[in-house]
């Protein structure tokens, strides 16, 4: 069968998966969003559907006043003796832990903390023992892979935290994950930075805790090197056994805006890359070690078919797992129904790291058009296309001193600009339209029966490439202003 990448597009990073039975389980970075790291599910790695969230209380993890890509870093999930287990790092706190349940679809452990630093937590499991990783720097001061025993039960560490390897000299050496294959242990990790030099490096040796002889063709995985190619960012993988023996790796990547525009703004999605081992024990991946936008296997039955919801509305997602709020909700702000939402204002701006009056779904695809009536009843509320704090396009509608009016804001770093404004004089009610192409959103209003252009503004300044950070672009519906309540209804997202 052909498939086509990515297999979750969107701003979902730092894929990590495992198996229980016959099904596969995965989970992504989630950063200043509530809840966090979320969790999907598949029978053929090609199919996924979110499930849930693994941190769905506060008590679990602290996101007030959080950066934007400050919060919930690199997830890894793992399935051991029917437990499922999660450990993440914290890193606006600069804390790793774990959480676990019995449960998939249900709720998630209390946090568990491990007293060890670094970022990019993993977890593997053999004989009763369970062994921690990261990369940072170890007891000794050693930086690399630091790798220690726990206690599974508590998060005690049994050892002391030790520097296994140092990877083969790219910058930023993280997201390590071990694996026993054939009786050796594999050692996979990624460097270059998770931008356009982003590659995936392994290496292998007889202990768990090494020495370890690195792949003498790394990186296994890398689009670095191709100019003028949409997929690039590619790396900090995790690696699959599917039920008939065949190898994957789950990884990162960006689509970038046009073959030569150098900008993404979707975030950094989930590919699948297939891999294979050769009679040497070392493997290689994708196509002459890159990945790409389409792959043709025989390892996947002509029975499946690649499915895509291209159409988004209230009545088709679930709020609890399609929607997200900034940082933790001020739930009493939140009326939350099957064909609408109501939202009351605070004085709580989207421009600060705070939780505003927001909840959110992911961009998943370049061209599209979002349309949302909106009413109004004092303050200001509508649409943001929300990149963070200081990149956002707002189009909304807000109370003036002569009635309402509609707006298209633009904000770019320190430049916060009202491009435009129509007047709806007493009315208080406006259909927003957004249409969004790989270049441009184009904004518009709908009301008194004429659709009105209200301006233009180009993706590139909502990109990782201007903005920096991890995240991608969220469709947001807010109201701001104390004592404003706003309705939104008949929300669409439809992906040409």
């Amino acid at each position: 069968m052909k498939y086509n990448n990515p297999v979750i597009k969107g701003f979902y990073p730092d894929p990590s998966v495992c198996k229980a039975g016959d099904t596969y389980y995965l989970v992504c970075s989630s950063f200043q969003y509530f809840p966090g790291v979320p969790v999907f599910e598949s029978k053929d790695l090609i199919n996924w559907k979110q499930i849930g969230h693994c941190l769905t209380r506060e008590s679990q993890i602290q996101l007030g006043n959080v950066n934007s890509s400050g919060g919930v870093f690199a997830p890894t999930i793992r399935h051991n003796n029917g437990r499922f287990y999660m450990t993440t790092t914290n890193e606006t706190g600069h804390q790793n832990f774990y959480v676990w349940t019995d449960d998939i679809y249900g709720e998630w452990s209390e946090a568990i903390p491990v007293d060890q630093g670094g970022i990019d937590p993993d977890l593997y499991f053999e004989d009763g023992k369970a062994f921690f990783m990261s990369n940072g720097t170890d007891d000794n001061g050693i930086g690399g892979i630091v790798q220690c025993e726990i206690d599974i039960e508590t998060g005690a560490k049994l050892s002391p935290s030790r520097s296994i390897w140092q990877g083969v000299g790219g910058r930023y050496l993280e997201s390590p994950h071990m694996y026993k294959i054939d009786g050796r242990y594999y050692l996979m990790a990624a460097e270059g930075g998770t931008e356009y030099g982003h590659m995936v490096i392994y290496a292998r040796g007889e202990s768990v805790s090494g020495p370890f002889e690195a792949y003498p063709d790394n990186p296994v995985l890398t689009n670095r090197n191709l100019g003028g190619y949409e997929l690039q960012g590619v790396g900090h993988g995790d690696l699959i056994q599917d039920n008939d023996g065949n190898w994957w790796m789950l990884h990162l990547g960006f689509r970038q805006t046009g073959r030569w525009l150098t900008y993404h703004h979707l975030g950094r999605e989930v590919f699948l890359t297939p891999v294979t081992f050769g009679g040497d024990g070392w493997f290689t991946a994708g196509h002459n070690g890159t990945t790409l936008t389409c792959f043709e296997t025989d390892r996947i039955s002509s029975q499946v078919i690649q499915q895509e919801k291209t159409s988004f509305t209230f009545q088709n997602t679930d709020w609890n797992l399609d929607w997200c709020y900034l940082r933790h909700p001020v739930t009493a702000n939140y009326l939350l129904e099957q064909d609408k939402v109501t939202l009351k204002g605070t004085a709580v701006t989207l421009d600060i790291p705070e939780s505003p009056t927001f909840i959110g779904l992911r961009q998943r695809d370049f061209n599209a058009e979002i349309s949302c009536e909106v009413s109004l009843t004092g303050g200001e509320a509508g649409i943001t296309l929300y990149m963070d704090e200081n990149h956002h396009y707002d189009l909304a509608i807000r109370k003036t001193a002569a009635g309402y009016e509609a707006i298209e804001r633009l904000n770019i770093g320190d430049i916060k600009s009202v491009e435009a404004e129509a007047g709806l004089g007493s009315d208080n009610h406006v259909t927003l339209i957004i249409r969004a192409s790989h270049e441009h959103y184009t904004f518009l209003i709908h009301g008194n029966g004429k659709e009105t252009l209200l301006g233009t503004a180009q993706t590139r300044y909502l990109s990782s490439e201007v903005a920096g950070g991890f995240t991608g672009v969220l469709i947001g519906l807010y109201a701001y202003g104390e004592g404003s309540t706003a309705e939104f209804s008949n929300f669409k997202c439809e992906y040409l």
